[in-house]
């Protein structure tokens, strides 16, 4: 009779199964009443989902389980209660429950993620199973075969449709939640500060509207007075005359350097480069063409050769006053180079007829024609011009690099053309993929120009190793980076879990080759070559054999970045023979380093005396060490990705390019016959991509948004679509949101006043509204050196051999304030104040900063000046409050949000949390990574990139005031007194006094600075607002940031409110008091961990629940489901630690409910625990309900 029970519920779920499957639920449940089904099955249809009418797959996978679990025997089936079907219960694991194994479990969740395939309603599978994360290797495969994404987050295991990022906040029970507290006499001066303000601007409404109208009508008539003084323009025939006077003077003096001795050996010189051979069809192509694409190898001369073409033809035919010829280069080095190497070749001082203009530097004056500049240059003049009015040609070089700034260029240039036919575009690239550039202007015709260059003869890694007879192994590949980085050379001792993109190129380029004609050295040797190390020994093994064996010449050698160039600098320092100033000079070339410094790698040596240059990928193209003639190169790269997913840069060595490879094989062969020395073998190189991924692909598009914007091309992601290689939309969609969420664009993606502002700034649009706030709220000096500071090179110096003692310097100008950006400002006024006692470089020396990194410093503020008085911002009183320490932490915070991290404080160290990435961590040169503690909740920062982590760079602290006011949107919460910031991640808690003086207070604020950014000149914040700003430098000022993070309060009030919807809104536990939550918080403010419960399933379908407390066990009574059942146990828990009832007596849950009331029990359970609590003053025991 059981058995045959058994079976006929069994068709029961099982037809239930199918009517939910077909989608026709009341099919089922009309099936289930007509054949009188058992209770159970009435429960279970009532579980279904109300949205769709379906149940979920976490509901069929239970009832599924519960079938499998139970067998045929009917008894078993049916005392499972309804409770058990309920998403909050499932998790739990009952005491007599034994723990399926793997391969069931794999089993389940084989059927519940072909569930979530059929269920086009369902997006993913989030599990806080046990057996989940010991099983998550087989899941995560599992998944992967299924074409679905895995991802375990601690505690939970999900599966999804789509890929999962590295972090979900949502799923943190850790994320930030705040308790902010602050002394009722600040909060009391506040307020009143802020009704004054109120009350003002009441009283004042009618008053400005009539003073608005009168300063309207006095405009207009400036307006008509001033229109009516206007000076014609010069006569159009008069300009002509002039300009072809000069075109004359410029004839003949060119013809005169043409005639003269040194003349004409320039003209032979230049005559034997390949490109004078392809001069005349070079020429008839621009003159034929709107664009042309040119491809040249190097040393063909294209760079130095065809803009001169083009300017000597418009001077012989009589126009050379008429042409204006703009030539873009990638790098400042490159523009600078050529420009000088150009006016040389024409006989002229630089900035006569040829020119450069870069970043903070430039020579050009009234007769320039040619003028060679950065991408960005040609970017900001294009804001300002849109139609590049008298540019008659614009030279792109360098285009199969494929820079942002070069990809962005080539599409507004598209856009350009039609409006201005007569302007004539001319693309240069260094490799033959000219096609790609040709089809995207239509077809434009291509030129190729054969390369001039020697024979280079390439040894790969295993000729290397032939030729030197040097043996790698196991040990001698490890890079020594000095004791201060002596976890990056640990690191390398760590065999890696997974394969990144270099090992796993490497593992199967070695499979498929053979190394038969080699000596078995060789072969041992590469059987144990590891491509992740740089290979500091291998490098200084061929530089040795060179110097030693090799004919004379200069080497160059390839590195991925200042870390490794820096530390093999110093390990050939110390070797006897590289390490010798008088056979070697040894020199370094990177972005970062100064103009001046660079520029040395130019500088022939000494007789006798080799040059060795260590540099990165920059040396690649357009710079021409002309003494090379021989290059080592390392085959990678240091390069920047954006993963969009997680919305993180991160700047990881990789593989180079072949195209790249074929670049730094040419550097050897410019002026003799050279050798280049690749360390990796010949089939690692086949297998090398042909170019490079575009920068546009792989860096965050914040600025290059804020550009389109600003020239009024479209909707980024329209004009981003007509890109050579588009990048992906979620990359796009974050840099849309970003500029959102500062506040440079509105929601219908216009520009804002702010975003007008930011737009004119030659900097990141963080530091841009650092800007422009530092200059509205009277702070602009130390604003000024900090965007100075983070748009340069570091100033403070870290030798390896003295990192303590210059960590120390950099720390005693952070003076405790817990700041980077202040120490530089301190540093900057320091070494000002020297300068102005003619003891600088001293200072400098003295407290190890770089005194060229300051002047750049010094003159980026200037240039930074400028561009904000002639935006109006700025006025005679914009450094009255720069001496306000807290204001300008305010400045700051409201710049670099939101970029924030959170500070917990742990026993013995401190933790770091974002929205985006979860856990990081900070620099070791950040002045706060050498504290113990930081007494402020909160870290602003602006940059982050992930190496092995992800690491803040430059921080700041900031109070939980600081954070609301000059942080992102606040949004009321779930309760009285509750806020929330970026999209309900960061959580506040307070008094809801407190919190409406918050909302208010910034609310008017944000008001007020959005007036001032409207018509700056009229409008004075400190004047109209002064009661307004007195209160926020009162309350910014004032904030000591005695509140305290808590964690789980949101979700423990949602769990509340879900008991008392269970319990059908009677008045139960759930909508009163949880005994849970109070046992705990009593616990943890006690200092000791959270209970423990552990819930038995009785035979009478009861539950019983335990809860153990520092050894010690409390039973509860038996209840009807398990919620209930730890309830009571956390009741009689506190019975006993508050000794409030006799024995026996206990206390009721009606005792909690007639009030719901909480009772003061923490002073008598902190005696019997014997724990002292740290309280502060202002904050609250215990919060009622």
């Amino acid at each position: 009779m059981g058995i045959r029970k058994s079976v006929l519920r069994g068709m029961e779920v099982g037809f239930l199964l199918f009517c939910n499957w077909i989608r026709n639920w009341q099919v089922g449940v009309e099936w289930l009443r007509s054949m009188k089904a058992s209770p159970l099955l009435w429960r279970i249809s009532r579980r279904k989902e109300p949205a769709f009418g379906l149940w979920s797959t976490s509901a069929l996978f239970r009832v599924r389980r519960l079938l499998r679990q139970n067998g045929n025997t009917h008894n078993r089936f049916s005392s499972y209660a309804v409770e058990q079907f309920s998403d909050d219960e499932y998790e739990c694991d009952f005491e007599n429950q034994k723990p399926s194994s793997s391969v069931a479990n794999i089993d389940e969740w084989r059927w519940k993620l072909s569930l979530l395939l059929r269920n086009a309603e369902e997006q993913e599978v989030v599990s806080r199973d046990k057996r989940d994360r010991r099983d998550y290797e087989q899941i995560a495969g599992l998944t992967q075969r299924m074409g679905l994404y895995c991802q375990n987050y601690g505690k939970v295991v999900v599966a999804s449709k789509v890929p999962l990022p590295n972090y979900r906040p949502d799923l943190d029970d850790k994320r930030p939640q705040r308790e902010v507290s602050l002394p009722l006499s600040l909060q009391r001066r506040v307020e009143a500060l802020l009704q004054e303000y109120q009350d003002r601007v009441e009283f004042a409404s009618s008053k400005e509207i009539g003073k608005a109208l009168d300063n309207s009508l006095a405009e207009s008539a400036d307006d008509l007075s001033s229109s009516g003084n206007q000076e014609p323009w010069h006569d159009a025939s008069v300009m002509t005359k002039v300009l072809q006077r000069r075109s004359w003077r410029m004839l003949n003096l060119q013809r005169s350097w043409q005639e003269s001795s040194e003349g004409v050996k320039m003209i032979d010189f230049r005559k034997s480069l390949p490109a004078y051979k392809e001069k005349e069809m070079l020429l008839s192509a621009i003159a034929r063409n709107q664009v042309v694409v040119i491809s040249g190898e190097t040393g063909c001369g294209k760079t130095t050769q065809l803009p001169q073409y083009v300017l000597e033809s418009e001077i012989e035919s009589g126009r050379g006053a008429f042409c204006n010829i703009i030539c873009t280069q990638p790098r400042r080095i490159s523009a600078m180079a050529v420009a000088e190497r150009v006016s040389s070749e024409r006989g002229e001082a630089l900035g006569d007829t040829v020119g450069y203009k870069v970043r903070l530097e430039g020579k050009k004056g009234k007769n320039t024609l040619l003028l060679f500049c950065t991408s960005g240059i040609l970017l900001r003049r294009l804001l300002g011009d849109r139609n590049l009015e008298g540019v008659t040609h614009v030279f792109v070089d360098e285009i199969h690099e494929r820079g942002m700034n070069e990809d962005f260029l080539l599409i507004v240039l598209k856009d350009l053309l039609p409006r201005r036919p007569d302007l004539r575009l001319i693309l240069m690239s260094a490799t033959l993929n000219a096609e790609l550039f040709s089809n995207f202007f239509g077809g434009a015709p291509t030129i190729h120009i054969p390369g001039f260059t020697y024979p280079v003869r390439t040894h790969f890694l295993e000729d290397v190793l032939e030729k030197t007879g040097y043996k790698l192994t196991q040990f001698n590949q490890i890079d020594d980076y000095g004791q201060d980085k002596l976890w990056k050379t640990q690191k390398q001792l760590i065999p890696r879990k997974r394969k990144n993109k270099i090992t796993a190129l490497v593992e199967d380029s070695l499979k498929a080759s053979s190394f038969d004609g080699y000596s078995p050295n060789v072969r041992d040797s590469l059987s144990c070559w590891s491509p992740d190390s740089m290979g500091f020994n291998l490098i200084e093994a061929a530089l040795c054999h060179i110097s030693r064996k090799e004919r004379p010449g200069a080497v160059l050698v390839f590195m991925t970045g200042w870390d490794d160039i820096s530390c093999l600098r110093d390990q050939l320092k110390a070797h006897p023979l590289l390490g010798d100033p008088n056979r070697v000079l040894l020199l370094t070339c990177h972005g970062s380093m100064a103009a001046s410094e660079q520029k040395l790698i130019f500088d022939k040596p000494p007789p006798n005396v080799r040059k060795i240059v260590l540099a990165t990928n920059m040396a690649e193209a357009s710079i021409t060490i002309n003494d090379v003639v021989f290059v080592v190169d390392c085959g990678k790269a240091k390069e920047t990705t954006y993963d969009a997913l997680n919305n993180t840069p991160c700047l990881l060595p990789s593989w180079i390019s072949r195209a790249s490879a074929r670049q730094r094989r040419g550097r050897a062969g410019r002026v003799q016959p050279g050798e280049c020395y690749h360390l990796y073998p010949r089939c690692v190189y086949e297998g090398f991509a042909e170019y490079q991924l575009p920068e546009l692909l792989r860096t965050p598009l914040n600025s290059l948004c804020l550009q389109i914007k600003s020239l009024q091309l479209g909707t980024v992601g329209q004009f981003l679509s007509a890109a050579l290689q588009p990048p992906e939309p979620l990359a796009v969609q974050n840099a849309v949101d970003f500029l959102k969420m500062i506040g440079a664009l509105n929601e219908k993606e216009d520009l804002t006043n702010l975003g007008k502002y930011l737009s004119m700034l030659p900097v990141d649009p963080k530091l841009g509204k650092m800007l422009v706030m530092g200059a509205v709220f009277r702070c602009i000096d130390p604003i000024l050196t900090i965007v100075s500071g983070l748009s340069a090179r570091d100033p403070f110096l870290l030798p390896q051999e003295k990192k303590e003692i210059a960590g120390s310097a950099k720390s005693r100008f952070s003076a405790k304030d817990y700041s980077d950006h202040m120490a530089l400002v301190r540093a900057y006024e320091g070494w000002k104040a020297a300068e102005r006692e003619g003891s600088g470089y001293e200072f400098c020396w003295r407290n190890f900063l770089s005194p060229q990194t300051l002047q750049a410093i010094h003159s980026l503020r200037r240039q930074f000046s400028f561009i904000l008085k002639d935006a109006g911002l700025t006025e005679a009183a914009s450094n009255s409050l720069s001496h306000n320490q807290a204001l300008v932490r305010a400045v700051i915070c409201s710049g670099l949000y939101p970029g924030i991290a959170s500070v917990v404080h742990r026993e013995s160290s401190m933790s770091f949390k974002t929205m985006d990435d979860g856990q990081v961590l900070l620099y070791g040169n950040s002045v706060n990574a050498r504290y113990q503690t930081i007494a402020y909740p909160w870290l602003v920062f602006g940059e982050k990139v992930k190496v092995n982590a992800v690491f803040l760079r430059d921080s700041t602290a900031v109070s939980d005031s600081i954070l609301m006011l000059f942080g992102g949107a606040l949004s009321d919460g779930d309760m009285p007194g509750h806020l929330k910031m970026l999209n309900g991640y960061v959580e506040f808690f307070m008094d809801s006094s407190l919190a409406d003086c918050y909302k208010s207070l910034k609310k008017h604020l944000d008001e007020l600075v959005q007036r001032k950014l409207e018509d700056p000149a009229r409008v004075d914040i400190h004047e109209e607002g002064r009661h307004l700003m007195l209160a926020v430098q009162e309350l910014v000022s004032g904030d000591l940031c005695e509140g305290r993070f808590v964690f789980g309060r949101v979700a423990a009030r949602r769990a509340r409110a879900a008991a008392g919807q269970d319990n059908g809104g009677n008045g139960g536990i759930g909508d009163r008091v949880n005994p849970k939550v109070l046992l705990q918080t009593l616990l943890m403010r006690a200092g000791h961990g959270p209970p423990r419960y552990k819930t038995k399933h009785l035979k009478t379908n009861e539950f019983r629940a335990l809860v153990e407390i520092k050894g010690m066990q409390f039973v509860g009574k038996p209840k009807k489901n398990k919620q209930l059942a730890e309830r009571d146990a956390a009741i009689e828990a506190l019975a006993w630690l508050t000794q409030t009832k006799s024995k026996g007596e206990g206390i009721s849950v009606n005792d909690y409910e007639d009030d719901g009331s909480i009772p003061d029990v923490t002073d008598n359970m902190l005696k019997l625990l014997k724990k002292a609590p740290r309280r502060r003053p202002g904050v609250p025991g215990h919060r009622r309900g």
